[in-house]
């Protein structure tokens, strides 16, 4: 994808960390088909990379994603009900490929943050946004509502504030959405934003790469389930297995000899990381 063309840039630094960028910021980064698609795309690539550690999510412009384009809600309006039903499938399976990719995903949430662009936020792992940051689940004012975007959005949210904003379309602050769940930091500027992805970046650099994968299946695999002996058998089994993995071996063996482990020595790059 050509940095002329593309609705989404993919950009690979230094130390393991891929952006994946919304980039139309002359229509405040709406989303429509090409924009998913594109989407997907560049999360896949990044699934699929194995020098990337990290995902950050962001957006070119002053805005994180006004929600749908509006030429293309007047266009899907005139289409078939199959089509509609495609087109929505569509944004679920990025919703879910984004939900469920196995690096840390840290979203940078300015500006508008409306409809789908809720779900977004809800997929990430870490989202830091600032005072400024508006959310909004808007659809029922369209006579519309956030359907392929719900699980995410109450898992993150809760029922309660759910049952409230998905019926009246408020918009609501970064402070809120931070009381919420939805957010989790909140930084003075757009500057500080950055400052804080870049400490949580480094904070994450002296994470075991599979650990943290194996972590984040972790929280999917016990999350609103019954603790029965199942679940207390899988967790039981997910330590072991680890354990006496490579990295769980690497990570013990250096911490009980007062060492830095191997991943923390050197990016994927060969450039030394600075971690004390």
């Amino acid at each position: 994808m050509q940095d002329t063309e593309a609705a989404v840039l993919l950009r690979h630094l230094d130390g393991g960390v891929t952006e994946v960028v919304l980039n139309r910021p002359d229509k405040r980064n709406a989303f429509d088909d090409v924009i998913i698609q594109q989407l997907i795309q560049a999360l896949e690539e990044a699934e699929q990379d194995g020098a990337t550690r990290v995902v950050v999510l962001r957006s070119e412009g002053r805005h994180f994603s006004a929600g749908a384009d509006l030429a293309w809600m007047r266009r899907m309006a005139d289409n078939s009900h199959e089509a509609n039903l495609e087109d929505a499938r569509q944004l679920a399976r990025l919703l879910e490929r984004l939900n469920t990719l196995s690096k840390p995903v840290i979203g940078l949430v300015q500006g508008a943050a409306y409809g789908g662009a809720v779900g977004l936020a809800a997929c990430c792992d870490i989202v830091i946004a600032t005072p400024e940051t508006r959310f909004c689940l808007s659809e029922v004012k369209l006579g519309l509502i956030p359907a392929v975007i719900s699980p995410y959005v109450v898992r993150a949210i809760g029922e309660r504030q759910a049952r409230r904003y998905f019926l009246s379309a408020e918009v609501f602050d970064a402070v809120e959405a931070q009381a919420f769940g939805l957010v989790h930091l909140v930084e003075g500027t757009e500057v500080a934003m950055w400052e804080r992805c870049d400490q949580l970046l480094e904070q994450l650099r002296q994470n075991g790469p599979e650990a943290m994968q194996a972590a984040k299946s972790l929280i999917f695999a016990v999350s609103h389930k019954t603790i029965d002996g199942e679940l207390i058998e899988d967790t039981a089994r997910r330590i072991a297995d680890i354990r006496v993995g490579e990295e769980g071996q690497e990570g013990l063996g250096a911490f009980l000899n007062k060492r830095r482990p191997s991943w923390t020595q050197a990016d994927r790059n060969g450039n030394e990381d600075n971690v004390q």
